[in-house]
């Protein structure tokens, strides 16, 4: 009598629900996943300058100069000074010189990225509050709530002259 080895098929794997479960599964992390946008600070860069463009003397009364140190220290005009309270400065400034101010900004190139940013803060909070309160002084109603054109006059009267030196 002769042995006959039946052939055994290996059992194949059923993959019809894969396809399923990976779609589900990239659903899953595309939803959960937050897709943050980067923030920045919205600075306009200068022109490109021409060779035959000649630099200008501006009016020093026109310029605030701000420095911080490599400490982290703030210094106006030379003298030296504190980030939390330098918002009601640079509101008085900005307001007194009008659209022709320029706010010069030096930085130490070991200086805290922190100290920095909170420096930018301020600044940029200055400009809010100043605007704000033209706004409502102007017009009746907060920056927030005012029209394309309005806001344009605004930032006509007020812009914002950041001048960073390295």
């Amino acid at each position: 009598m002769i042995f006959r080895r039946k052939r055994r098929e290996v059992p194949g794997l059923n993959t019809t629900s894969t396809a399923d479960i990976s779609f589900m599964l990239l659903v899953f992390f595309l939803v959960t996943t937050s897709m943050d946008v980067d923030k920045g600070m919205n600075r306009q860069l200068p022109p490109k300058q021409d060779e035959k463009q000649e630099m200008m003397d501006m009016d020093r009364s026109k310029v605030m100069s701000l420095a911080l140190s490599e400490e982290g220290l703030l210094t106006i005009d030379e003298k030296p000074a504190d980030i939390d309270k330098i918002r009601r400065q640079l509101k008085e400034f900005i307001v007194s010189t009008g659209s022709s101010h320029i706010i010069e900004l030096k930085t130490d190139r070991k200086c805290d990225y922190d100290t920095y940013f909170h420096l930018q803060n301020e600044i940029v909070r200055s400009y809010r509050e100043i605007r704000d309160a033209a706004s409502k002084q102007l017009f009746g109603k907060p920056y927030s709530k005012c029209s394309v054109e309005q806001r344009e006059q605004l930032l006509e009267k007020y812009p914002q002259r950041v001048q960073e030196v390295y």
